[in-house]
């Protein structure tokens, strides 16, 4: 029934089993690797962490950038940092990855869903303003929730699959109720909203580096922001929050230990080198997707109008689930990796007690949206 799909895909990447994403190592990786290794510096501190740092601020156009662990480690101590805790309600979407949600809840705080934007997979504008007017209140400079009379204390959108979402218009709804914005990035390196790189529209920006990303370190992740105070603040949490000291061990807050070692760092230094490289070969790719599929009865999703997408994970839309569903079947079972997208976060079981809008795009779209492999080609 999908021969042509199949036959489309291996004529991009050949024979046998091919992933959803792989990672691409054609830079100078193993040479920073070599050179970390005998400078001795392979963990936490290191000349590669500072270089990221700067590589990371300079590339996406952020003041600052701070390096950690992993992406949701990012988000946890991102929300720590804008003083979400225990008891607080943070507003995001159901249509994404599980993490966004778990650093969530690392916090104490509980999630808010709101709907997505079917032009962009991300945060709707129209639901985020529709949900506050009729749930929340402004008193004292706080957004409290009507029903639970608990704080909203940030919001935290997704930019999907990597495609920019309508960021400008949430962090002006958030502005209007006193809600700081935590851009959850994790997918979109390289993607922009005219000149301006995703992430950097809120007061934090987080970015991950997981093995199946763009580029990557294995784990790792990163924070940006402009604002001076808050990158002093991150560094100090993501570093046990350690007074800087030639010997003493004083801490003066409960801090987090999730450096990026200095050995992740200096493998990612050198795929961000080659993210330019990959950049132009994913969106070659999306091109060869976008004209295969005007000629099929799914269709290709296209970066949003007036933005650049990084094409992370191409996706197509079926017109029904069982379409979707007997295409999932046969591509996998034909050796080519193909993945729907995640269960919305308020059927998992941890969640499934938080307050949602109608979801009306996300529980459509969750049972209709196939990701397609999408590692960078040559």
């Amino acid at each position: 029934m999908f021969d042509s799909v199949i036959s489309f895909i291996r004529s991009i990447y050949g024979e046998g089993f091919i992933p959803l994403h792989e990672p691409r190592f054609r830079g100078k990786e193993k040479e920073y690797l070599i050179e970390c290794i005998d400078s001795g510096f392979v963990s936490s501190v290191g000349e590669f962490v500072n270089a990221l740092e700067k590589k990371a601020a300079t590339y996406t156009g952020a003041k600052y950038a701070v390096a950690c662990v992993n992406g949701t480690a990012a988000i946890h101590v991102g929300l720590h940092a804008l003083g979400v805790s225990q008891g607080d309600e943070v507003l995001t979407q159901a249509f994404t990855f599980v993490a966004t949600g778990n650093a969530i809840s690392y916090t104490g705080a509980k999630p808010i869903f709101v709907d997505i934007d079917p032009e962009t997979l991300g945060m709707s504008p129209k639901s985020l303003r529709a949900f506050l007017s009729s749930n929340a209140i402004l008193e004292n400079g706080k957004c409290l929730n009507k029903a639970s009379r608990k704080q909203i204390k940030a919001c935290v959108p997704m930019h999907t699959f990597g495609m920019p979402l309508a960021i400008e218009e949430i962090v002006k709804i958030c502005n209007e109720w006193n809600i700081p914005v935590l851009e959850d990035a994790a997918e979109s390196l390289g993607s922009f909203i005219g000149n301006q790189h995703t992430g950097t529209f809120g007061k934090i920006g987080t970015i991950s580096f997981n093995g199946n990303k763009i580029i990557t370190s294995g784990g790792g992740g990163i924070l940006v922001t402009n604002d001076e105070a808050t990158a002093k603040l991150l560094k100090h949490l993501t570093t046990t929050a350690k007074v800087p000291h030639s010997w003493e061990y004083v801490h003066d807050t409960t801090g987090f230990n999730y450096r990026m070692p200095n050995l992740n760092a200096a493998l990612l230094l050198a795929q961000f080198e080659m993210l330019p490289t990959f950049l132009k070969e994913k969106r070659a790719l999306a091109e060869k997707y976008i004209e295969f599929f005007s000629n099929h009865e799914a269709t290709f999703i296209t970066e949003p109008k007036g933005t650049s997408s990084n094409y992370w994970l191409n996706a197509i839309l079926f017109k029904s689930k069982d379409q979707r569903d007997a295409f999932l079947k046969e591509t996998n079972e034909a050796g080519v990796m193909t993945r729907p997208p995640w269960h919305p976060l308020n059927e998992l079981e941890m969640f499934k007690d938080c307050q949602t809008d109608d979801l009306t795009y996300t529980n459509d779209l969750a049972q209709r949206i196939v990701n397609l492999p999408s590692s960078a080609k040559a």
